[in-house]
C-alpha cells in the first residue's frame, strides 16, 4: 500500500492506495475518531453497488457500525439536484443525523454528488472517498464537490475536504474498456502541468498500463494524486495555482455540456481539451513544440484529439464563457509553458479560440 498526505488549512487527511483494502475501513475509520456509534450511510450507484457495496458495508456491520446504503443511477446524468434532494431523504429516513459519515463508494458522480451530499446535510458532516475508478483518483482528491446545471457542469458545489480517500485499485478490474481510457486522460494531465519526467514513464508504459498492470497502476495513480495533493495544499479553495488543475477542461466541460452529458465521457472532452489548450497556447506565443508531444501522449493512451462530428462554435463558446474561471465575460484558460508547465491566461481572444475549435473538427 501506498500513502499520501493532503494538507490544507481545513485538515489534513490520508490518501491510501492499493490492494484488497476496504477489510481495513474500520480501522481507518476508528483512527479518525469515527466510532461504531456513529451512522454511516454508504452512497453508491447501479454499476459499482452491486459489485462492491457488500465488500464495504460488510466489514463495518462486522465491527459494529451501523450502515445504510443509497443507490444512484450510473452516469453523469444523476449529478443533479434531484438525485441530491432524493438522497437527502433517505439519510433522514435511515437516521443519517450531525454525527453521521457519508461513504462516497464509485467514480467521480459519485463522489461529486455524495461530497455535496455531505456538505450540505445539516450543514456539513463528514465523508470518506472510496473511488472506483481511474478518472476519480483526480475527483476524490481536494475536497471539490457539487452538482451539473443543465447550463453548466459543477457550477453548484462547494469546498469540502474527506476525512480520508481509500483507493482500492482492485476495483478498476470491472471497469468497461472506455472507461479504462477515458479514467487516463486526468493522469495525462497531472504528468503535462506539472511533471514531465512522469509524461515520459507514462508513454513509456502506456500500453501495460492499459492493460492494468497492478503495480504500474498504483504507481500512476500515487504519481497524479501526488501532483494534485501539492497543488491543493497550497491553494485549497482555487484562489490562483489550484486553477491549473483545470488544464483541458474549459473546452472539456463545454462538450460535456453540449452533449447533454452523455455523447463523451468527461476524460474524453478533457483530452481534446488539452489539444486545444496546447494549439491555443502556441498560437498566443505562451508555448513552443507542445501540440505534438500532447497529441503524441493521449495517442498513446488511444484517447481522441480532435472532435469528430458536427460541434456548434457559438454554442461552446458561451458555455466556455459560463466556466467558473471566467471573469467579466472574458475567456480563462489554463495554457502550456511546456511539457510539465503550465500558466492562467485571462483574456484570451475569441477569434484564437474559434480557430483552435475549427482545427479541433478538421482533425
Amino acid at each position: 500500500m501506498r500513502t499520501l498526505k493532503v494538507s490544507t488549512g481545513e485538515r489534513s487527511y490520508p490518501i491510501r492506495i492499493g490492494r484488497a483494502l476496504y477489510a481495513r475501513l474500520p480501522e481507518w475509520l476508528r483512527d479518525r475518531g469515527i466510532g461504531p456509534e456513529r451512522p454511516l450511510m454508504l452512497v453508491t450507484d447501479t454499476h459499482v453497488g452491486p459489485l462492491y457495496g457488500e465488500k464495504v458495508a460488510g466489514p463495518l456491520r462486522e465491527a459494529g457500525y451501523r450502515v445504510g446504503e443509497a443507490t444512484v443511477p450510473a452516469g453523469e446524468s444523476s449529478k443533479n439536484l434531484e438525485q441530491l434532494s432524493r438522497l437527502v431523504e433517505e439519510g433522514l429516513r435511515f437516521g443519517l443525523d450531525r454525527q453521521g459519515v457519508v461513504l462516497a463508494l464509485g467514480g467521480g458522480v459519485v463522489g461529486d454528488l455524495a461530497g455535496f451530499l455531505a456538505a450540505s446535510y445539516m450543514r456539513g458532516i463528514p465523508f470518506v472517498q472510496l473511488p472506483t475508478t481511474l478518472l476519480a483518483h483526480d475527483s476524490s482528491v481536494g475536497g471539490k464537490v457539487g452538482v451539473n446545471h443543465p447550463l453548466g457542469k459543477n457550477v453548484i458545489g462547494a469546498f469540502h475536504q474527506p476525512l480520508m480517500v481509500v483507493f482500492d485499485v482492485d476495483t478498476l478490474r470491472s471497469l468497461p474498456r472506455r472507461e479504462v481510457i477515458s479514467g487516463y486522460a486526468e493522469v495525462v494531465k497531472h504528468a503535462l502541468i506539472a511533471d514531465d519526467s512522469f509524461a515520459d514513464w507514462l508513454l513509456q508504459n502506456s500500453e501495460r498500463l492499459l492493460q492494468l498492470e497492478p503495480s504500474l497502476v498504483e504507481e500512476a495513480i500515487w504519481n497524479g494524486c501526488r501532483i494534485k495533493a501539492e497543488v491543493v495544499s497550497k491553494d485549497e479553495r482555487e484562489a490562483g495555482l489550484r486553477a491549473i488543475l483545470n488544464y483541458g477542461h474549459t473546452i472539456g466541460h463545454a462538450l460535456e455540456a453540449a452533449s447533454g452529458y452523455a455523447g463523451l465521457t468527461h476524460g474524453e472532452g478533457v483530452a481534446i481539451g488539452m489539444v486545444g489548450a496546447a494549439m491555443l497556447g502556441e498560437a498566443l506565443g505562451t508555448a513552443r513544440d507542445v501540440v505534438k508531444a500532447t497529441r503524441r501522449l493521449l495517442q498513446a493512451f488511444h484517447l481522441p484529439v480532435h472532435l469528430a462530428g458536427e460541434w456548434s462554435e457559438d454554442e461552446l463558446l458561451e458555455l466556455m464563457r459560463r466556466d467558473k474561471k471566467a471573469r467579466g465575460g472574458a475567456y480563462t484558460f489554463v495554457l502550456p509553458k511546456r511539457v510539465g508547465a503550465v500558466r492562467v491566461v485571462r483574456g484570451v481572444p475569441e477569434e484564437a479560440i474559434r480557430r483552435v475549435l475549427r482545427q479541433l473538427q478538421s482533425g
